[in-house]
């Protein structure tokens, strides 16, 4: 296990991976220090364990993390997709345009569209990502384009890759959000997490499907290969930048 204040060669490889896997732009280092944990959480907040769970996003380099680094640099095979579990159909509440888009989302999720031969890569990776970027970038936020974009419903927002860009427009019109356990977020709303530092460019984001008792569901893409759902507990959500919700 690797963690802050670790050093030597063990250290030295694992942040050479972590640049191949374009999470590092730091020195050659073999001393775990802030800017390494950083960059392992800025990779967690991503990642997903063999049964597609979201990965403890705590900066330590444990067994499950470094089979998440070994599979995504292809040192191990990717395992074989399960079959999409269904969603229940979402509780009342939300705008019309973000239950619209929420709609697009569980139908790519139902469909195992995602990543096809490759980190990043595919026909559905290149529909998310519109021409914007190459394909090989990261596609969570042109996957919530998309499924605006597909709704029949008025984009809120310009098409784009960025997930922080999106939350910026969103709070530009007035449309963020700030939810409580007693006026929980709701179905369509926009997640928005953030990567590597509060302040850095990256981040991640995802569609709310439901909040009940406590519990958020949302749908995502780029956390594992391919569309998925996933479970936090409301209050607890680490890295979170904020929600938004469309008109």
């Amino acid at each position: 296990m690797l963690k802050r204040n670790s050093q030597g060669p063990e250290v030295a490889a694992l942040v050479e991976d972590l640049r191949a896997l374009g999470y590092f732009s730091g020195a050659r280092t073999d001393v775990f220090d802030l800017q390494v944990a950083q960059s392992v959480r800025a990779l967690q907040m991503q990642g997903a364990d063999i049964a597609g769970r979201p990965l403890v996003v705590d900066g330590i380099v444990g067994p499950v993390t470094r089979w998440v680094i070994d599979t995504r640099l292809g040192r191990l095979p990717r395992p074989r997709p399960a079959a999409p579990a269904a969603l229940p159909a979402p509780p009342k509440g939300g705008s019309a345009t973000g239950r619209a888009a929420l709609a697009v989302a569980m139908a790519e999720l139902a469909a195992g569209h995602g990543e096809v031969g490759g980190d990043n890569r595919g026909p559905h990776v290149r529909r998310y990502l519109s021409g914007l970027v190459p394909e090989g970038s990261n596609w969570c936020a042109g996957f919530v384009s998309f499924c605006f974009r597909e709704s029949g419903r008025p984009m809120p927002f310009t098409y784009s890759v960025g997930a922080r860009d999106i939350l910026r427009q969103m709070k530009a019109a007035g449309h963020l959000i700030h939810p409580t356990p007693q006026d929980p977020p709701q179905p369509g709303d926009i997640i928005v997490w953030w990567r590597g530092s509060p302040t850095s460019w990256m981040g991640h984001i995802g569609l709310v499907h439901s909040c009940e008792a406590g519990v958020l569901r949302t749908v995502e893409g780029n956390k594992t290969p391919k569309v998925g759902s996933f479970v936090y507990t409301l209050g607890a959500i680490s890295k979170l930048l904020g929600f938004a919700r469309a008109p």
